[in-house]
């Protein structure tokens, strides 16, 4: 099938990223210790996870996990250079939304080092996007793991498909486990936004 025209808002970390298991590596560098023992995170907040005491702690080993280049060296999630380009060659247009310029001081570092993790991840994307609320980012249907994302685009109307992860187990609606899986329902729910363009 062919888009004709429709914008996909593909988040990053935790749906093209693997941000958790980056920090996890530089925390425990840094600390010297096993990276197993920071466990999975099950909460949106790490802090909730036990890997930080406060706010103030996580924000600090962010940044300094960031002045590191982990925004450059972090994986891929497994399949989504693949899903994006099979997308991206059937004309969907692939926008980036990320919410990375979370500490002042970081975002030149930011910036660059995530342009330079799509092209070496080979992820295709048309527009990047930095912003905090991704409902004022147009785009035809959306795909994210953070639960406030997901329930905020939801109200805004947005199509959003739920990249599973175990702290977003609480919501409900469209959910793909892994790329292939994304994929599919993403070619699924264009044929749903174009039905209602007709309308």
């Amino acid at each position: 099938m062919t888009s004709n025209g429709i914008t996909i808002g593909v988040d990053l970390d935790g749906v093209c990223a693997d941000y958790e298991n980056a920090l996890r590596a530089t925390v425990a560098d840094e600390r010297r210790i096993a990276r197993d023992t920071l466990l999975p995170a099950t909460r949106w907040s790490l802090v909730e996870c036990g890997w930080f005491d406060t706010l103030e702690d996580y924000n600090a080993a962010h940044f300094s996990a960031v002045q590191s280049g982990m925004f450059a060296w972090v994986t891929p999630i497994a399949g989504a250079s693949e899903a994006l380009h099979a997308l991206s060659r059937d004309g969907f247009r692939i926008r980036i939304i990320t919410h990375r310029l979370l500490l002042p001081g970081t975002h030149g570092r930011v910036v660059i080092d995530t342009a330079a993790f799509l092209d070496s991840a080979q992820i295709p994307y048309s527009d990047l996007c930095f912003v905090t609320d991704k409902t004022t980012v147009g785009c035809d249907m959306l795909i994210d793991d953070a639960p406030k994302n997901v329930i905020a685009a939801r109200a805004a109307g947005t199509p959003t498909i739920v990249f599973d992860q175990p702290y977003n187990q609480e919501l409900d609606g469209l959910r793909a486990c892994g790329w292939p899986e994304a994929e599919q329902l993403i070619r699924a729910t264009a044929d749903t936004v174009l039905t209602a363009r007709q309308q």
